[in-house]
């Protein structure tokens, strides 16, 4: 009785050390002298032109913001708008999803 419970303890502990825990992958690019990671990133099913995504400039997070592709402008939470800066995460998004 002893080693049956022996035995499932060792099983229950194999299995728990055995289960992976899905890789956190962020996309970075060192451009010029910014270093900008997408943190997360999802495309409109009503505009494919338009991504909703959150991105690290330099280890400073923004929160999720809307990279309109083809007007090259990004809508900020509070709805203003702004033109994408050159060599900026705006460009990163576009171009890179833009290949696939």
């Amino acid at each position: 009785m002893k080693t049956l419970k022996v035995v499932i303890f060792l099983l229950i502990l194999c299995l728990t050390l055995t289960v992976t825990l899905p890789a956190q992958a962020n996309f970075c690019r060192q451009i010029k002298d910014q270093k900008i990671c997408i943190l997360t990133i999802k495309r409109s099913a009503k505009n494919h032109w338009e991504y909703r995504a959150s991105v690290s400039i330099n280890g400073k997070e923004t929160p999720v913001e809307v990279y309109n592709c083809r007007k090259e402008i990004k809508i900020k939470q509070d709805n203003t708008i702004e033109f994408f800066e050159p060599n900026g995460a705006g460009e990163l998004i576009c171009t890179i999803l833009e290949k696939r």
